[in-house]
């Protein structure tokens, strides 16, 4: 690189990869201002030391500083201004960060959700299956029930509950059933209503702690009004192949009402903890 003792807007553009539309904004802001400008206003010159600003300010962007933050850097003589301002930095990209993973994780699990639902409806995977359930914890809140679904399912009470311990949710919204034989009759009328936390919970926050055990599974894709055709199906089966059926049921809502207003596009799967007779 050839040195020179100024440099024109030109220059600095073709040097240092920036625009000269940046450039000139950078000086209508204070950001980086040109040493010697033309008597008609139309030229820009630089010397040596304000062209090797515009790396700095490169790097500070990197590091997620705004504009007027950068000036503030440049202008800063001191090292506790400097520390203070990067310290500042520092705490807003960790919230930042902190916002982002709780976004990343709910839309990846609804993600997940949707391609399992599709899977599930494609192949029409209706049957029944024994398989076993890893272990994991979800918030509760348990609450009177009366058969309304989709009030259930996007649960005004919940969600205020999941604020008020500033906490995230997701995946898939669980009923637990603590009969599913009163479940199937209409006279459940108590559930909990769980979802898997997505920060960590504090040690007087209570969780249901569920799975560690096998399961009898089956999809259910459809109406939920309709879904005692499943539980059926899965007594019968489990009858057929010598297992005994736990009293609860958790009805994991794969897709539901926070997916589609269609029933055609709802994907259930009712778990039921069994044992060999």
């Amino acid at each position: 690189m050839e040195y020179k003792e100024c440099y024109t807007i030109g220059d600095v553009s073709n040097i240092c990869s920036i625009s000269k539309k940046a450039l000139r904004y950078y000086d209508k802001i204070g950001l980086i201002s040109p040493d010697k400008v033309g008597d008609d206003n139309s030229y820009r010159f630089y010397n040596r030391e304000t062209l090797l600003n515009v790396p700095i300010i490169k790097y500070y962007k990197q590091m997620g500083f705004k504009l007027d933050e950068m000036r503030l850097l440049l202008e800063t003589n001191t090292f506790r201004s400097l520390e203070e301002q990067f310290r500042n930095k520092i705490d807003e990209l960790k919230q930042a960060q902190h916002d982002i993973y709780i976004r990343y994780t709910s839309v990846k699990d609804w993600y997940d959700l949707i391609l399992e639902a599709g899977t599930v409806i494609e192949n029409n995977a209706t049957e029944v299956s024994v398989k076993y359930v890893e272990s994991f914890t979800a918030l509760y809140f348990e609450q009177d029930f009366a058969y309304n679904y989709m009030e259930s399912i996007i649960n005004i009470e919940f969600t205020n509950y999941v604020e008020s311990i500033s906490n995230a949710i997701t995946g898939p919204v669980m009923i637990n059933f603590p009969s599913f034989r009163k479940r199937m009759d209409g006279t459940c009328m108590h559930v909990k209503i769980m979802q898997k936390a997505i920060l960590d919970c504090s040690p007087d926050i209570s969780v249901a702690r569920l799975g560690g055990c096998m399961a009898i599974s089956c999809y259910h894709i459809g109406s939920h009004y309709k879904i005692n055709e499943t539980y059926e199906k899965m007594c019968q089966w489990a009858a057929d192949h010598h297992y005994q059926c736990g009293k609860e049921s958790v009805e994991r809502y794969v897709t539901d009402y926070w997916t589609s207003r269609s029933e055609d596009n709802f994907v259930t799967e009712i778990l039921i903890k069994v044992k060999k007779k």
